[in-house]
């Protein structure tokens, strides 16, 4: 079949926002796609009113927040027979009026499941079906946030994201534990704290694997997304005043179209190979639009803390060795 032929990019939460446009773009640009999302029919119809291309895309399940989700969304992924040419971490939950942290099935915080430890371990699984793919040029893309730096204006507003020494991943990340610096649970710090996550796992897959399977590992900010369905849990007013404010005040403001072209951008041209990098259009629209390397948060380039979190995750996860270290029980 024709579409066989095609190369094929994973995009989780690919039913609405950024996910969803990212799709179309990479239809446009004569991918498939395969739209790995919670809600099938949410994801068939937005597809359709998109007016992505039928024969452009297929949609799979999978729930990153529940890690046996993850799994099974592999072996069905394996099951098409389609190679993997790209994947993008696109997905994630923001939660921030709710007052007492959700779990997952396994008993974890729910935005850091969702955001972190479920692409964490997609990441981890997918990496055979990148380095088996034909394509010479091969990408996992995590999408970032300007929320996970505080040296920028966007990641000033409190609470600022603090990993501290990991201490919630080192004592399991069970009830009562819901941060991941063990601390009292706070939505927003839950959001800002999984993304400063999802940049020190790009860098470290980098680090880990670049040299030896030649997959470019990037993250990209392709602006502020004002009206992304990322918000739909926040209050009504802050929904219809962000995008005005983020227009008419900061400049920073990007349609989810723009934001689609440019994460399949950089997924697919040449001058975003540089692996280890975090692609940054800003969070003032420069008049040019150009693209740069953003020095990213000094929590998200501490090295030794990626190596850290990196080995709390696969035991969370269940990827660790049984000579791990053991983690720590909370009675």
């Amino acid at each position: 079949m024709a579409q066989d032929r095609k190369s094929t990019v994973v995009i989780t939460g690919a039913s609405s926002g950024v996910g969803l446009y990212a799709a179309k773009a990479f239809a446009n640009r004569g991918w498939h796609v395969v739209m790995a999302c919670r809600d099938l029919a949410k994801a068939q119809k937005a597809a359709q009113d998109l007016g992505i291309p039928q024969n452009s895309y297929t949609i799979m399940l999978i729930d990153l927040g529940s890690l046996d989700s993850v799994r099974r969304f592999v072996n069905n992924f394996r099951a098409t027979g389609k190679s993997l040419d790209a994947l993008v971490c696109n997905a994630a939950i923001y939660m921030p009026l709710i007052k007492e942290p959700l779990r997952s099935p396994e008993g974890y915080e729910l935005t850091m499941t969702t955001n972190h430890l479920g692409h964490f371990l997609l990441c981890n699984l997918m990496l055979d079906d990148l380095k088996k793919s034909p394509a010479a040029d091969r990408r996992l893309v995590i999408l970032g946030t300007v929320t996970h730096n505080p040296d920028e204006l966007g990641g000033k507003i409190p609470p600022r994201p603090d990993l501290g020494d990991l201490e919630g991943f080192a004592a399991g990340f069970k009830p009562p534990i819901s941060m991941i610096d063990g601390k009292k649970f706070e939505p927003v710090k839950a959001y800002k704290d999984s993304k400063v996550c999802n940049v020190l796992t790009m860098r470290e897959l980098h680090r880990r694997y670049h040299e030896s399977t030649g997959i470019t590992f990037t993250s990209l900010y392709p602006g502020c997304v004002a009206e992304t369905p990322l918000f739909r849990n926040h209050y009504p007013l802050f929904q219809k005043l962000f995008p005005l404010f983020q227009k008419h005040i900061t400049g920073g403001y990007v349609s989810q179209e723009l934001a689609g072209e440019r994460v399949a951008a950089v997924v697919i041209d040449p001058e975003y190979k540089q692996s280890g990098a975090y692609w940054s259009w800003g969070n003032r629209q420069k008049k040019d639009g150009k693209s740069f390397v953003q020095k990213v948060s000094p929590q998200a380039r501490d090295d030794a803390k990626a190596g850290r979190l990196w080995e709390l995750s696969e035991q969370l996860v269940g990827l660790a060795s049984p000579k791990a270290e053991k983690l720590l029980t909370v009675d």
